[in-house]
């Protein structure tokens, strides 16, 4: 059973959708729009999102974007273009799977057990401690002297990916490909915004780091405190 989060506008899909889960024991919610749908994704952190691509505020393809950005949960496209160069775009831009309208409700079933398999916290590994850092990928959550970090999604995967290269320096562009989805580059900002704030909550500064330490010019690396 998963918990399934359906972005879709058309009150009739989105019924018959509830409809067919309901029956194969998944809990559903609902959105009608891209924007209920992203303050629903960051409140209940579904297992799985179904995404319509024709929504009445933003397209599909602007809001998987918003998601990556905050979510690393699993995307399954389900729309009426097969348009196959637009397929290939969106499976690039972190959707996981692609499933064009109609289709059977057991192939939906289908798909939505292969993502959940391929993102299994179960094959997740252990806990990370760095130093007094504890970070723990099945919970999604970490500890600083036994003390709960309160951390946004992308705080918590920027920890994480740094605490899976401890003692490693990961230059930006890196950072901005595995933690951010995009693999082309972006705003360099967007890195360092999120190292200050991660700083903040671990109780240091730039100019006085504990565990976050910048490498001028090559990047940021994280090792305890000596």
């Amino acid at each position: 059973m998963a918990d399934v989060l359906i972005i879709e506008d058309d009150a009739t899909i989105r019924t018959a959708l509830v409809r067919a889960l309901s029956a194969r024991s998944h809990s559903t919610m609902t959105a009608p729009t891209a924007m209920a749908g992203l303050q629903s994704l960051v409140a209940a952190r579904p297992d799985v999102v179904l995404l319509d691509l024709g929504l009445p505020d933003l397209d599909g393809a602007v809001l998987l974007a918003m998601i990556r950005a905050v979510s690393d949960v699993p995307v399954i496209v389900v729309s009426a273009r097969d348009d196959g160069a637009g397929m290939v775009a969106l499976l690039d831009a972190g959707a996981d799977d692609y499933l064009v309208k109609p289709f059977a409700a057991d192939q939906l079933d289908a798909r939505i057990r292969a993502v959940l398999r391929r993102s299994d916290p179960g094959k997740a590994p252990g806990p990370i401690t760095v130093g007094g850092i504890v970070i723990d990928a099945r919970a999604r959550s970490a500890t600083l002297d036994g003390v709960v970090l309160d951390l946004s999604p992308k705080e918590f995967d920027l920890l994480h990916y740094l605490a899976q290269r401890t003692g490693e320096v990961v230059g930006k562009r890196e950072l901005l490909a595995k933690v951010w989805n995009q693999p082309y580059g972006g705003a360099d900002k967007t890195v360092d915004v999120h190292l200050h704030w991660l700083r903040r909550k671990l109780g240091e500064s730039a100019d006085a780091p504990q565990y976050l330490h910048r490498i001028r010019g090559v990047g940021v690396k994280l090792a305890p405190p000596a």
